[in-house]
């Protein structure tokens, strides 16, 4: 890709996974009313996690990226921002008193509302419509009103993630974040929980650690850090035209950013290297995520780190890796090899939902637990097999008390999904479950650093 780039350069590409809008005068308002919007986040804050992702590419910290699979407009509520917040917040806890490192936070939060899908149509009772591709594009209702894309809709989602980042920053530096406040985070269905009790367990030794630190007079006041986090947010790039209406060139370095969202992926199922995604995510300076599934060659994958990081530069690729429990073994190692023989900086990340997606009795999609958590043990087991560093864990998860994967210490079935099955498009780890998960990163974690230091 040696032509000029362009924040619209990726519409003289082939495109996959983009609704057709039947009002075009609509779309062109819509598009030209986002070009007038403030942006959603700012350039500095999308540089300097690219700092700290390079400090994960170095095997100095951990990242962890969590959150909902597809944000809708009818489950947008202040407790849902603040419960998977919160959730996150316990998980970086956990992750950083057990492995001893620095963990980088990211969301799946304020702008993950579209979603690829496998078909462009699908039939429930002989009856064929289009497919469900997210609240920045249609309707979930299956009727045909519905599902026909609406422009007017990407400005509705932007008002959203505006909203849901104003949330977060409040959040994340008004005092909510304070570790003084660490006990407080266990939400109630999970502090009666064995990963529930580990937490508080956990959070007793920091309460001690910081009673003992402000006897020695360090608190709160010299150590801002103990007060605030970093939190970032992501998404999948997948409707280019809104990402390009909120595309805007940085005052103070002179380069395009995509200021919808500090980090931004491309699917699996968009990663062609000739094709639009992968055109309009070259030429933004943001962080960028490639999903990496059984389908990408180590040839095709040189191929795309050459486009999206030319330069080499830490911090700026992070690789998430999607294979499922069972081709972890069969597919990464050759990956890894290929990275490391042309000596490619890069993060390595695990995504371990979407390789392990089964059909339960009564239709629902689940994802088994036991399954997510042996693709995160093999991830690990590789990358230690290999002398590399397993960088990051990046999954779909919510505060909320769901019912969507089977097991876990709270043991769910098939016949529990339907108590609690809400989420707009693929099953999510409950909080209780994401916790689970981040005993056993931690776990790896240690042991990693173990063999760093042997």
């Amino acid at each position: 890709m040696t032509e000029k780039w362009t924040p619209q350069s990726w519409r003289n590409k082939p495109i996959v996974q983009v609704p057709t809008y039947p009002d075009q005068n609509g779309l062109e308002q819509a598009e030209a009313q986002l070009r007038t919007f403030p942006p959603l986040v700012f350039a500095g804050e999308a540089r300097n996690l690219k700092q700290e992702l390079a400090a994960v590419a170095r095997g100095e910290a951990f990242l962890l990226q969590g959150g909902d699979c597809a944000e809708s407009f009818a489950e947008f509520k202040p407790d849902n921002i603040r419960d998977t917040f919160r959730v996150l917040l316990q998980m970086a806890v956990v992750l950083t008193y057990g492995a001893k490192c620095p963990v980088v936070k990211v969301g799946r939060m304020a702008g993950q509302f579209a979603k690829p899908r496998s078909a462009d149509t699908e039939t429930i009772e002989g009856v064929e419509l289009p497919s469900y591709r997210g609240d920045i594009i249609n309707g979930m209702e299956f009727q045909p009103a519905a599902r026909i894309p609406d422009p007017a809709r990407m400005v509705q989602a932007y008002g959203q993630a505006a909203s849901t980042l104003n949330l977060l920053r409040a959040f994340a530096s008004g005092g909510y974040a304070d570790l003084h406040h660490v006990h407080s985070w266990n939400l109630g269905f999970v502090s009666d929980s064995p990963q529930g009790e580990r937490y508080q367990h956990i959070a007793e030794q920091i309460s001690e650690a910081l009673d003992f630190m402000e006897a020695c007079g360090v608190g709160p006041a010299s150590v801002g850090r103990l007060r605030t986090v970093n939190f970032y947010t992501s998404h999948e790039a997948l409707l280019l035209a809104y990402e390009e209406a909120l595309t805007r060139i940085d005052s103070t370095s002179g380069e395009w950013y995509d200021t919808s969202a500090h980090m931004l992926w491309i699917g699996d199922r968009t990663r062609q290297p000739d094709n639009a995604h992968l055109e309009y995510c070259r030429g933004v300076k943001n962080p960028i995520g490639v999903k990496c599934g059984p389908s990408l060659a180590p040839d095709e994958l040189l191929r795309l780190i050459d486009i999206l990081n030319p330069q080499n530069e830490a911090g700026r690729l992070t690789l998430i890796c999607r294979f499922g429990a069972d081709n972890v073994d069969k597919h990464l190692p050759q990956l890894i090899r290929a990275v490391e023989r042309e000596g490619r900086t890069v993060v390595w990340s695990c995504d371990p939902m979407h390789g392990n997606t089964v059909k339960a009795e009564g239709g629902y999609k689940t994802r088994p637990f036991d399954r997510i958590l042996a693709e995160v043990r093999q991830f690990f087991a590789v990358h230690q097999a290999e002398g590399t560093y397993a960088g990051g864990v990046h999954f779909e998860m919510t505060g909320q008390n769901v019912t969507e994967c089977i097991g876990g210490a709270q043991a769910i079935t098939e016949a529990d999904l339907s108590d609690r099955y809400h989420t707009h498009c693929d099953p999510r780890l409950n909080a209780s479950q994401a916790l689970e998960l981040a005993f056993l990163i931690a776990e790896g974690l240690k042991e990693e650093r173990k063999r760093a230091a042997a």
